[in-house]
């Protein structure tokens, strides 16, 4: 870390200074100039409280080095994670879409939708059970009875499942009904305390989604806090993010698959469903995120669109998802992937 001073910081500031760093275990290394004075903070800065020193008298700027998060930091482990989800790799050479309904409504749904996810090739399958909505008077999901419905339609094609997690008090439902991938959604991304127990408690893959108007590093952030806890098994997922345009639900981030292959080892996957928010938007979308280089794709899909209970605009019929699995399957054999 280093701390940059004004010019006409006395002897007695810059000492407070370097007693402060050493009150937090930094050893130190003065450089004076003609208009700064600048201190080398020499140690593991992630434990320092750059708030606690940007306060100090006569600093004007403290800049970090290092950065803020570790363990998800491709510097700690360069080669790319793969995340075994009930013996289906995400991550690597083998791109993953999870397709599947916004909501989980009725058996009957449930079972046609995984049919139709299994014919189309995906290998694993989405559905919300609960489900966060601007409106209080919107459809909220069928609860625990839905994750069940949706178990029984998933194992008849052995298809692990994804399924959002709202509050800490159901992760204990979630892990008894096995739930094989914990989606955050975008309105959870810092729940801080909600990301410290999926950590803490258990090992399950986690899908964690991009906030509306999260930064890259904000993100990643949240990401560590899972990984604190000791769960490691983190997938990233872009979801387009609010900007000034009406024309479609959110601005997909392209740019954001690039820059996460940078800075971390976890694989990255994309919502192209959520992104456009229009179902005749998706293909397009989806296109883009897997020429980028995203590891996997979170795709809405509906036996009847038109009857859905939940985002009817952006889900798939079957025939369409299926068609859209044919041209990913060519784009990703130019990229010398598999599908």
């Amino acid at each position: 870390m280093i701390i940059i001073l004004d010019a006409e910081a006395s002897d007695a500031q810059i000492e407070a200074v370097q007693s402060k760093l050493s009150s937090m275990g930094m050893e130190t290394h003065i450089s004076k100039g003609i208009q700064r004075t600048v201190i080398g903070a020499i140690g593991d800065e992630r434990k320092l409280d750059k708030e606690a020193l940007e306060v100090l008298p006569m600093v004007d700027q403290v800049i970090r080095v290092m950065k803020p998060y570790k363990i998800v930091a491709r510097e700690s482990h360069h080669a790319d994670t793969v995340i075994d989800i009930s013996g289906v790799p995400l991550g690597g050479n083998q791109v993953q879409v999870i397709g599947g309904p916004c909501s989980v409504e009725t058996q009957e749904q449930m079972d046609h939708s995984a049919a139709d996810v299994a014919a189309a090739g995906c290998r694993l399958m989405r559905g919300g059970a609960f489900k966060p909505r601007t409106s209080p008077y919107s459809f909220q999901g069928v609860g625990v009875k839905g994750l069940e419905m949706f178990r029984q339609a998933a194992n008849r094609h052995n298809l692990p499942i994804v399924t959002e997690l709202m509050d800490v008090r159901m992760l204990d439902t979630f892990l008894e009904h096995k739930v094989d991938v914990i989606q955050i959604g975008t309105r959870n991304m810092q729940n801080f305390d909600l990301l410290k127990e999926v950590g803490r408690q258990c090992q399950t893959p986690v899908i964690l989604k991009r906030g509306m108007s999260a930064t890259i590093s904000e993100w990643l952030m949240s990401a560590e806090y899972i990984a604190a806890g000791g769960n490691h098994n983190i997938i990233f997922c872009e979801r387009g993010v609010r900007s000034f345009e009406t024309a479609y639900r959110n601005m997909l981030d392209v740019t954001a698959i690039a820059m996460l292959k940078k800075e971390t080892h976890l694989p990255v996957i994309v919502d192209p469903s959520h992104a456009g928010g229009k179902a005749w938007m998706v293909p397009a979308l989806a296109r883009s995120a897997l020429a980028a280089g995203a590891d996997g794709l979170l795709i809405e899909s509906h036996p009847r669109p038109a009857e859905a209970w939940c985002d009817a605009d952006q889900a798939l019929s079957a025939e369409q998802l299926k068609g859209l699995m044919d041209e990913l399957r060519g784009i990703a054999r130019v990229l010398g992937r598999d599908l």
